[in-house]
Protein backbone atom coordinates (compact mmCIF):
# COMPACT_ATOMS: atom_id res chain seq x y z
CA UNK A 1 0.00 0.00 0.00
CA UNK A 2 1.28 3.40 -0.96
CA UNK A 3 2.13 5.62 1.98
CA UNK A 4 0.32 8.95 2.17
CA UNK A 5 2.66 11.86 2.64
CA UNK A 6 1.84 13.97 5.66
CA UNK A 7 0.61 17.50 5.04
CA UNK A 8 2.98 20.10 6.52
CA UNK A 9 -0.01 21.54 8.36
CA UNK A 10 -1.02 18.19 9.80
CA UNK A 11 -0.45 18.03 13.55
CA UNK A 12 -0.09 15.20 15.99
CA UNK A 13 0.63 14.89 19.67
CA UNK A 14 4.23 13.97 18.95
CA UNK A 15 6.51 16.94 19.12
CA UNK A 16 5.65 20.60 19.53
CA UNK A 17 6.31 23.87 17.75
CA UNK A 18 5.94 25.91 20.95
CA UNK A 19 8.60 26.64 23.54
CA UNK A 20 5.97 27.97 25.96
CA UNK A 21 6.41 26.74 29.53
CA UNK A 22 3.25 26.18 31.55
CA UNK A 23 3.09 24.95 35.13
CA UNK A 24 -0.11 23.66 36.74
CA UNK A 25 -0.06 23.93 40.52
CA UNK A 26 -2.64 22.29 42.74
CA UNK A 27 -2.85 24.01 46.14
CA UNK A 28 -4.28 22.35 49.25
CA UNK A 29 -5.83 18.92 49.64
CA UNK A 30 -8.58 19.32 47.02
CA UNK A 31 -6.37 21.04 44.44
CA UNK A 32 -3.66 18.38 44.81
CA UNK A 33 -6.18 15.55 44.35
CA UNK A 34 -7.50 17.17 41.17
CA UNK A 35 -4.12 17.58 39.46
CA UNK A 36 -2.97 14.15 40.64
CA UNK A 37 -5.84 12.64 38.68
CA UNK A 38 -5.61 14.77 35.55
CA UNK A 39 -1.79 14.74 35.25
CA UNK A 40 -1.73 11.08 34.23
CA UNK A 41 -2.98 11.85 30.70
CA UNK A 42 -1.82 15.44 30.09
CA UNK A 43 1.58 15.94 28.55
CA UNK A 44 3.83 18.94 27.82
CA UNK A 45 3.16 20.78 31.09
CA UNK A 46 4.56 20.37 34.60
CA UNK A 47 2.23 19.44 37.45
CA UNK A 48 3.05 20.34 41.03
CA UNK A 49 1.02 19.43 44.13
CA UNK A 50 1.56 22.03 46.87
CA UNK A 51 0.29 21.33 50.37
CA UNK A 52 1.02 21.83 54.07
CA UNK A 53 -0.07 18.25 54.84
CA UNK A 54 3.01 16.05 54.31
CA UNK A 55 1.11 12.77 54.65
CA UNK A 56 -1.47 13.74 52.01
CA UNK A 57 1.30 14.49 49.50
CA UNK A 58 2.64 10.94 49.82
CA UNK A 59 -0.69 9.50 48.64
CA UNK A 60 -0.65 11.29 45.27
CA UNK A 61 0.24 9.97 41.83
CA UNK A 62 3.95 9.36 41.25
CA UNK A 63 3.74 11.46 38.08
CA UNK A 64 3.00 14.56 40.14
CA UNK A 65 5.81 16.57 41.69
CA UNK A 66 5.17 17.46 45.33
CA UNK A 67 5.89 20.71 47.15
CA UNK A 68 5.51 20.79 50.92
CA UNK A 69 5.39 24.32 52.38
CA UNK A 70 4.75 25.97 55.75
CA UNK A 71 6.65 23.27 57.60
CA UNK A 72 7.81 25.65 60.37
CA UNK A 73 4.22 26.73 61.07
CA UNK A 74 2.21 23.52 60.62
CA UNK A 75 4.94 20.90 61.26
CA UNK A 76 3.57 19.08 58.21
CA UNK A 77 0.13 18.42 59.70
CA UNK A 78 -2.00 20.76 57.52
CA UNK A 79 -4.11 23.77 58.52
CA UNK A 80 -7.61 22.37 59.01
CA UNK A 81 -10.07 25.13 58.06
CA UNK A 82 -7.81 27.93 59.31
CA UNK A 83 -7.70 30.42 56.41
CA UNK A 84 -5.10 32.70 58.05
CA UNK A 85 -2.85 29.76 58.90
CA UNK A 86 -2.86 28.72 55.23
CA UNK A 87 -1.87 32.23 54.17
CA UNK A 88 0.90 32.47 56.79
CA UNK A 89 2.27 29.09 55.71
CA UNK A 90 2.67 30.34 52.13
CA UNK A 91 4.15 33.69 53.19
CA UNK A 92 6.73 31.87 55.30
CA UNK A 93 7.99 30.04 52.18
CA UNK A 94 7.79 32.86 49.61
CA UNK A 95 11.31 32.30 48.27
CA UNK A 96 10.68 28.60 47.71
CA UNK A 97 7.36 29.36 46.00
CA UNK A 98 9.14 31.87 43.78
CA UNK A 99 11.48 29.12 42.61
CA UNK A 100 8.46 27.15 41.33
CA UNK A 101 7.70 29.84 38.76
CA UNK A 102 11.22 30.63 37.54
CA UNK A 103 11.53 30.20 33.77
CA UNK A 104 7.75 29.74 33.29
CA UNK A 105 5.48 31.70 30.93
CA UNK A 106 2.15 30.80 32.48
CA UNK A 107 0.85 29.21 35.65
CA UNK A 108 -2.52 27.59 36.20
CA UNK A 109 -3.52 27.42 39.86
CA UNK A 110 -6.07 24.80 40.87
CA UNK A 111 -7.73 24.72 44.30
CA UNK A 112 -10.86 23.52 46.04
CA UNK A 113 -11.83 26.60 48.04
CA UNK A 114 -13.41 26.43 51.46
CA UNK A 115 -10.58 24.91 53.49
CA UNK A 116 -7.48 26.36 55.11
CA UNK A 117 -4.46 25.66 52.88
CA UNK A 118 -5.95 26.12 49.41
CA UNK A 119 -8.08 29.14 50.29
CA UNK A 120 -5.43 30.89 52.36
CA UNK A 121 -2.34 30.19 50.25
CA UNK A 122 -3.72 30.67 46.73
CA UNK A 123 -3.50 34.49 46.80
CA UNK A 124 0.17 34.29 47.89
CA UNK A 125 1.03 31.87 45.04
CA UNK A 126 -0.89 34.03 42.52
CA UNK A 127 0.81 37.26 43.60
CA UNK A 128 4.27 35.69 43.36
CA UNK A 129 3.56 34.47 39.83
CA UNK A 130 2.06 37.82 38.77
CA UNK A 131 5.02 39.80 40.16
CA UNK A 132 7.34 37.55 38.13
CA UNK A 133 5.49 38.49 34.93
CA UNK A 134 3.62 35.20 34.33
CA UNK A 135 0.16 34.90 32.84
CA UNK A 136 -1.95 33.65 35.74
CA UNK A 137 -5.11 31.58 35.49
CA UNK A 138 -7.04 30.26 38.49
CA UNK A 139 -9.45 27.32 38.34
CA UNK A 140 -11.43 26.88 41.55
CA UNK A 141 -14.18 24.60 42.81
CA UNK A 142 -16.67 25.78 45.45
CA UNK A 143 -17.97 23.65 48.36
CA UNK A 144 -21.11 21.52 48.24
CA UNK A 145 -24.08 23.06 50.04
CA UNK A 146 -24.07 20.23 52.57
CA UNK A 147 -20.58 21.33 53.68
CA UNK A 148 -22.09 24.37 55.43
CA UNK A 149 -22.07 28.15 55.10
CA UNK A 150 -18.76 28.56 56.93
CA UNK A 151 -16.87 26.85 54.09
CA UNK A 152 -18.64 29.00 51.49
CA UNK A 153 -17.69 32.15 53.43
CA UNK A 154 -14.04 31.07 53.37
CA UNK A 155 -14.27 30.34 49.62
CA UNK A 156 -15.74 33.79 48.93
CA UNK A 157 -13.02 35.46 50.99
CA UNK A 158 -10.38 33.58 48.99
CA UNK A 159 -11.92 34.67 45.68
CA UNK A 160 -11.94 38.27 46.87
CA UNK A 161 -8.24 38.20 47.80
CA UNK A 162 -6.94 36.33 44.76
CA UNK A 163 -8.95 38.17 42.08
CA UNK A 164 -6.55 41.05 41.49
CA UNK A 165 -3.57 38.69 41.04
CA UNK A 166 -5.12 36.61 38.25
CA UNK A 167 -5.71 37.32 34.58
CA UNK A 168 -8.57 34.85 34.48
CA UNK A 169 -10.77 33.02 37.01
CA UNK A 170 -12.88 29.93 36.39
CA UNK A 171 -15.36 29.01 39.14
CA UNK A 172 -16.92 25.54 39.26
CA UNK A 173 -19.47 24.97 42.07
CA UNK A 174 -19.36 21.31 43.17
CA UNK A 175 -23.12 21.48 43.66
CA UNK A 176 -23.61 21.58 39.87
CA UNK A 177 -22.56 17.93 39.62
CA UNK A 178 -26.13 17.05 40.67
CA UNK A 179 -27.33 18.38 37.31
CA UNK A 180 -25.92 15.29 35.64
CA UNK A 181 -25.72 12.59 38.33
CA UNK A 182 -27.97 11.12 40.99
CA UNK A 183 -27.47 12.25 44.60
CA UNK A 184 -26.90 8.61 45.55
CA UNK A 185 -23.69 8.53 43.50
CA UNK A 186 -20.63 7.93 45.74
CA UNK A 187 -18.72 11.15 46.51
CA UNK A 188 -15.42 9.88 45.10
CA UNK A 189 -17.09 8.99 41.80
CA UNK A 190 -18.84 12.37 41.62
CA UNK A 191 -15.58 14.26 42.19
CA UNK A 192 -13.87 12.11 39.57
CA UNK A 193 -16.48 13.19 37.00
CA UNK A 194 -15.72 16.85 37.78
CA UNK A 195 -11.98 16.17 37.46
CA UNK A 196 -12.48 14.37 34.13
CA UNK A 197 -14.33 17.37 32.72
CA UNK A 198 -11.55 19.69 33.85
CA UNK A 199 -8.91 17.38 32.39
CA UNK A 200 -10.58 17.43 28.96
CA UNK A 201 -10.90 21.21 29.06
CA UNK A 202 -7.25 21.74 29.98
CA UNK A 203 -6.10 19.19 27.41
CA UNK A 204 -7.91 21.11 24.68
CA UNK A 205 -6.31 24.40 25.77
CA UNK A 206 -2.80 22.96 26.09
CA UNK A 207 -2.91 21.15 22.74
CA UNK A 208 -4.21 24.32 21.07
CA UNK A 209 -1.16 26.22 22.32
CA UNK A 210 1.43 23.54 21.61
CA UNK A 211 0.26 21.94 18.38
CA UNK A 212 0.48 23.76 15.03
CA UNK A 213 -2.63 24.27 12.94
CA UNK A 214 -3.93 25.28 9.53
CA UNK A 215 -4.93 28.52 11.21
CA UNK A 216 -2.57 28.56 14.16
CA UNK A 217 -3.25 29.71 17.72
CA UNK A 218 -0.13 30.29 19.79
CA UNK A 219 0.83 31.63 23.21
CA UNK A 220 0.88 35.22 21.91
CA UNK A 221 -2.82 34.85 21.07
CA UNK A 222 -3.51 33.47 24.54
CA UNK A 223 -1.73 36.45 26.12
CA UNK A 224 -3.90 38.78 24.06
CA UNK A 225 -7.09 37.10 25.26
CA UNK A 226 -5.87 37.06 28.88
CA UNK A 227 -4.53 40.62 28.85
CA UNK A 228 -6.73 41.98 31.65
CA UNK A 229 -7.07 41.17 35.36
CA UNK A 230 -9.66 39.32 37.41
CA UNK A 231 -11.96 38.33 34.54
CA UNK A 232 -14.53 35.55 34.96
CA UNK A 233 -13.60 32.85 32.43
CA UNK A 234 -15.34 29.92 30.75
CA UNK A 235 -13.16 27.02 29.59
CA UNK A 236 -14.59 23.94 27.91
CA UNK A 237 -13.60 21.27 25.40
CA UNK A 238 -16.04 18.88 23.74
CA UNK A 239 -15.64 16.00 21.32
CA UNK A 240 -18.50 14.94 19.03
CA UNK A 241 -19.25 12.80 15.99
CA UNK A 242 -18.54 14.67 12.76
CA UNK A 243 -21.78 13.30 11.29
CA UNK A 244 -23.95 14.67 14.12
CA UNK A 245 -25.72 18.03 14.29
CA UNK A 246 -23.38 21.02 14.42
CA UNK A 247 -25.98 22.97 16.41
CA UNK A 248 -25.95 20.31 19.12
CA UNK A 249 -22.15 20.39 19.22
CA UNK A 250 -22.08 24.17 19.66
CA UNK A 251 -24.76 23.97 22.36
CA UNK A 252 -22.83 21.28 24.23
CA UNK A 253 -19.64 23.36 24.02
CA UNK A 254 -21.16 26.63 25.24
CA UNK A 255 -23.53 25.23 27.90
CA UNK A 256 -21.40 23.15 30.24
CA UNK A 257 -23.57 21.98 33.20
CA UNK A 258 -20.62 22.31 35.60
CA UNK A 259 -20.76 26.09 35.18
CA UNK A 260 -23.26 28.54 36.66
CA UNK A 261 -22.62 30.93 33.75
CA UNK A 262 -22.10 30.83 29.97
CA UNK A 263 -19.99 32.66 27.37
CA UNK A 264 -22.66 35.35 27.00
CA UNK A 265 -21.21 38.85 27.13
CA UNK A 266 -17.58 37.67 27.04
CA UNK A 267 -15.22 40.47 26.03
CA UNK A 268 -12.58 38.12 24.57
CA UNK A 269 -12.98 34.67 23.02
CA UNK A 270 -10.44 32.14 21.79
CA UNK A 271 -11.63 28.90 20.22
CA UNK A 272 -10.03 26.13 18.21
CA UNK A 273 -11.63 23.49 15.98
CA UNK A 274 -9.75 20.21 15.53
CA UNK A 275 -10.69 17.37 13.20
CA UNK A 276 -9.38 14.65 10.93
CA UNK A 277 -8.51 14.89 7.23
CA UNK A 278 -12.22 15.11 6.37
CA UNK A 279 -12.83 18.29 8.39
CA UNK A 280 -14.89 20.44 6.03
CA UNK A 281 -15.03 24.20 5.56
CA UNK A 282 -18.82 24.17 5.96
CA UNK A 283 -18.58 22.56 9.41
CA UNK A 284 -15.94 25.09 10.47
CA UNK A 285 -18.15 27.95 9.27
CA UNK A 286 -21.26 26.70 11.09
CA UNK A 287 -19.36 26.15 14.35
CA UNK A 288 -17.79 29.61 14.18
CA UNK A 289 -21.10 31.30 13.46
CA UNK A 290 -22.78 29.45 16.34
CA UNK A 291 -20.14 30.62 18.81
CA UNK A 292 -19.96 34.20 17.54
CA UNK A 293 -23.74 34.59 17.78
CA UNK A 294 -23.51 34.02 21.54
CA UNK A 295 -20.80 36.61 22.24
CA UNK A 296 -21.08 40.36 22.27
CA UNK A 297 -20.77 42.34 19.03
CA UNK A 298 -17.64 44.08 20.33
CA UNK A 299 -15.94 40.88 21.52
CA UNK A 300 -12.30 40.29 20.65
CA UNK A 301 -12.27 36.93 18.83
CA UNK A 302 -9.32 34.69 17.90
CA UNK A 303 -9.86 31.25 16.39
CA UNK A 304 -7.80 28.42 14.99
CA UNK A 305 -8.26 25.27 12.91
CA UNK A 306 -6.16 22.12 13.40
CA UNK A 307 -5.95 18.62 12.02
CA UNK A 308 -5.08 15.60 14.10
CA UNK A 309 -5.02 11.96 13.06
CA UNK A 310 -6.58 10.75 16.33
CA UNK A 311 -9.79 12.68 15.57
CA UNK A 312 -10.84 10.61 12.58
CA UNK A 313 -14.62 11.10 12.06
CA UNK A 314 -14.58 13.30 15.17
CA UNK A 315 -14.48 17.02 15.74
CA UNK A 316 -13.22 18.70 18.89
CA UNK A 317 -14.07 22.25 19.93
CA UNK A 318 -12.05 24.10 22.59
CA UNK A 319 -13.32 27.45 23.79
CA UNK A 320 -11.86 29.99 26.24
CA UNK A 321 -14.20 32.94 26.86
CA UNK A 322 -12.93 35.73 29.12
CA UNK A 323 -15.00 38.45 30.81
CA UNK A 324 -18.26 36.52 31.02
CA UNK A 325 -21.30 38.27 32.45
CA UNK A 326 -22.74 36.58 35.55
CA UNK A 327 -24.43 37.46 38.82
CA UNK A 328 -23.42 36.18 42.27
CA UNK A 329 -20.31 34.34 41.06
CA UNK A 330 -17.94 36.73 42.82
CA UNK A 331 -20.28 37.97 45.59
CA UNK A 332 -17.66 39.82 47.63
CA UNK A 333 -16.82 42.06 44.68
CA UNK A 334 -20.49 42.95 44.20
CA UNK A 335 -20.82 43.92 47.89
CA UNK A 336 -18.00 46.46 47.54
CA UNK A 337 -19.76 48.08 44.58
CA UNK A 338 -22.98 48.36 46.56
CA UNK A 339 -21.16 50.11 49.41
CA UNK A 340 -19.78 52.72 47.03
CA UNK A 341 -23.23 53.42 45.65
CA UNK A 342 -24.60 53.95 49.14
CA UNK A 343 -21.91 56.49 49.92
CA UNK A 344 -22.75 58.40 46.76
CA UNK A 345 -26.43 58.50 47.65
CA UNK A 346 -25.65 59.89 51.10
CA UNK A 347 -23.60 62.70 49.57
CA UNK A 348 -26.48 63.59 47.25
CA UNK A 349 -28.90 63.71 50.19
CA UNK A 350 -26.76 66.23 52.09
CA UNK A 351 -26.99 68.96 49.41
CA UNK A 352 -30.77 69.68 49.62
CA UNK A 353 -30.51 70.05 53.42
CA UNK A 354 -28.49 73.25 52.95
CA UNK A 355 -31.04 74.60 50.48
CA UNK A 356 -33.92 74.06 52.89
CA UNK A 357 -32.63 76.56 55.49
CA UNK A 358 -33.88 79.71 53.66
CA UNK A 359 -37.30 78.06 53.32
CA UNK A 360 -37.52 77.64 57.07
CA UNK A 361 -36.75 81.36 57.57
CA UNK A 362 -39.47 82.31 55.06
CA UNK A 363 -41.98 80.20 56.96
CA UNK A 364 -41.15 82.04 60.17
CA UNK A 365 -41.63 85.40 58.46
CA UNK A 366 -45.00 84.30 57.17
CA UNK A 367 -46.02 83.28 60.65
CA UNK A 368 -45.02 86.68 61.99
CA UNK A 369 -46.99 88.50 59.26
CA UNK A 370 -49.95 86.31 59.95
CA UNK A 371 -49.67 87.12 63.63
CA UNK A 372 -49.62 90.86 62.96
CA UNK A 373 -52.67 90.56 60.73
CA UNK A 374 -54.60 88.76 63.42
CA UNK A 375 -53.73 91.38 66.03
CA UNK A 376 -54.84 94.28 63.79
CA UNK A 377 -58.08 92.53 63.00
CA UNK A 378 -58.81 91.95 66.70
CA UNK A 379 -58.19 95.61 67.63
CA UNK A 380 -60.59 96.81 64.92
CA UNK A 381 -63.33 94.58 66.25
CA UNK A 382 -62.79 95.81 69.75
CA UNK A 383 -62.91 99.40 68.49
CA UNK A 384 -66.15 98.72 66.67
CA UNK A 385 -67.60 97.08 69.79
CA UNK A 386 -66.63 100.08 71.90
CA UNK A 387 -68.19 102.44 69.33
CA UNK A 388 -71.41 100.45 69.39
CA UNK A 389 -71.54 100.58 73.17
CA UNK A 390 -70.99 104.38 73.20
CA UNK A 391 -73.67 104.77 70.54
CA UNK A 392 -76.11 102.73 72.60
CA UNK A 393 -75.34 104.81 75.70
CA UNK A 394 -76.04 108.02 73.77
CA UNK A 395 -79.30 106.66 72.41
CA UNK A 396 -80.34 105.54 75.87
CA UNK A 397 -79.55 108.94 77.30
CA UNK A 398 -81.43 110.66 74.50
CA UNK A 399 -84.42 108.46 75.16
CA UNK A 400 -84.16 109.27 78.85
CA UNK A 401 -84.12 112.99 78.21
CA UNK A 402 -87.15 112.73 75.90
CA UNK A 403 -89.11 111.04 78.67
CA UNK A 404 -91.12 113.43 80.94
CA UNK A 405 -89.51 114.18 84.28
CA UNK A 406 -92.28 112.65 86.33
CA UNK A 407 -91.95 109.36 84.42
CA UNK A 408 -88.21 109.35 84.80
CA UNK A 409 -88.61 109.70 88.56
CA UNK A 410 -90.93 106.74 88.63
Amino acid sequence: MKKIKKDSNFSSNEGSTSTTKIKVVGIGGGGCSIISEISTDLKKVDFVAANTDRRALKELSKKTKVFNFGEKITSGFGTGMNFELGKSSAQEDKERIKSLFEGQDMCILVASLGGGTGSGAVSVFAKMAKDMGLITYGIFTLPFEFEGSRKMDIANEALKEVKSHLNAITVLPNENIFKIIDKKTPLKEALSIINKNLQESLEGLIETIYNPGIINVDFADLKTILGERGKLTYLNTTLFDANKSIDDAVKKTTLNPFYSYTINGAGSVLFNITGGENLGLKDVSLISEGILNLTGKNSKVIFGISKDSKYKDKVRIMILAVGCEADNILPEVKKEIVKKEIVKKEVVKKEPVVEKKPKLEIKNVKKEVKKVEVEVRRNALETKKESDEIERDIINKDEQWETPAFLRRK
